[in-house]
């Protein structure tokens, strides 16, 4: 299989020996579209309870590994980087690393699952257990501590919901990216006021304070220059940057910028509501009770215009036993305590076997 190498990534596991003392280590990589992030984390004692908080050897941060946004070799050599570092930081190298869960947006298929899994296994060519799943499972699983079960929202520059039962089964809804209507997203949000501040400047779309706003943020003079700025660089986490923005112009009062927000609010509501529904994680009357892990810049908490909170709202009015749950540990170490958790039951059940 072709490798995609970032250079002499790993030449440092020759000229570096493994620390005196060092154990096994697990990696937790959450890949995203906008930046990476590896964290490594020794094997904690499966009899314990997880300490609080979880230690974190060391975390080393990276760019873009969507190869749907970057192509599949920069993606691939961006994973070697920062799992590298991540090692190097540690004082650890491949052969302490007991478990690797790869946590990445663009993985929406098997196929996508069994290609990562194929070069990864040429990365990690020992027993370690290799786990590739969506970006979307780091973020359900950092705020259940690495259990599978309940339901995600991701809105950030992107946005997906994700959920889990706890006989496995899955689903999954929006995460399609800005061309097939990623509505609520980040890049969502900041695409519907561009195109407003385009409606107005035409005549085809009532005023609003977004087109003095977002031309000030920019330092263009006038909406003909949106067009030329747009697509000169039409990255995903570019646009989604002006969210704020549009934040800022509902707060005070312009209705275009709080329609926008209302409407993608509905969409996440929606998004939510589809996973549930088709998990019935709400149970068969609607009320059992389920977590329900906010992720994402989009839903960070704002005092004035709080888009998770109306989102949550929403929801509780769908499905009253929805637990909302803001994590208070990061995706990738979601990641990581997922391979955690694979590696715990595979030893009760070694135990059990024996």
């Amino acid at each position: 299989m072709k490798r995609y190498r970032n250079g002499e990534v790993w030449d440092f596991e020759n000229q570096m020996p493994v620390a005196a003392g060092a154990g096994d280590v697990i990696l937790g990589v959450d890949g995203g579209t906008t930046s990476t992030v590896c964290i490594c984390m020794p094997i904690l004692p499966f009899s314990d309870p997880l300490p609080n908080p979880v230690p974190v050897l060391a975390r080393a941060v990276a760019g873009c590994t969507n190869h749907n946004s970057v192509g599949e070799a920069a993606a691939r050599e961006t994973l070697e980087q920062v799992m590298a570092e991540a090692l190097t930081k540690s004082g650890s190298n491949r052969s302490a690393v007991r478990a690797v869960c790869l946590a990445v947006s663009g993985v929406n298929h098997p196929t996508d699952q069994q290609r990562i899994l194929d070069w990864l296994r040429d990365v990690f060519p020992g027993n370690a257990r290799l786990h590739v799943h969506n970006d979307a499972v780091a973020a359900l699983a950092c705020g259940t501590l690495g259990k599978l079960h309940g339901c995600v929202l991701i809105a950030g520059t992107g946005t997906i919901a994700y959920g889990f039962t706890e006989d496995g089964r899955e689903a999954r809804a929006a995460g399609a990216g800005p061309t097939l209507g990623d509505w609520g997203s980040g890049y969502g949000i900041a695409a519907q006021a561009l195109t407003a501040v385009v409606r107005a400047h035409d005549g085809r779309g009532p005023h609003t304070m977004l087109t003095s706003s977002i031309l000030g943020k920019l330092g263009l003079s006038s909406p003909d220059e949106l067009i030329g700025w747009t697509y000169a660089d039409p990255s995903w986490a570019r646009i989604a940057a002006l969210v704020p923005v549009v934040v800022c112009c509902a707060i005070a009062g312009d209705e275009v910028a709080n329609k926008i927000l209302f409407d993608s609010v509905e969409e996440l509501r929606l998004s939510v509501k589809a996973v549930v529904q088709r998990l019935g994680l709400c149970g068969p009357e609607g009320k059992d009770s389920f977590p329900l892990v906010m992720v994402g810049g989009v839903l960070d908490e704002n005092k004035r215009w709080d888009i998770g909170e109306e989102v949550i709202k929403c929801i509780s009015k769908d499905y009253p036993g929805a637990v909302p749950i803001r994590p208070k540990v990061e995706p990738a170490v979601g990641a990581a305590l997922v391979a955690w958790n694979f590696c715990m039951k595979e030893s009760l059940e070694n135990a059990f076997k024996s």
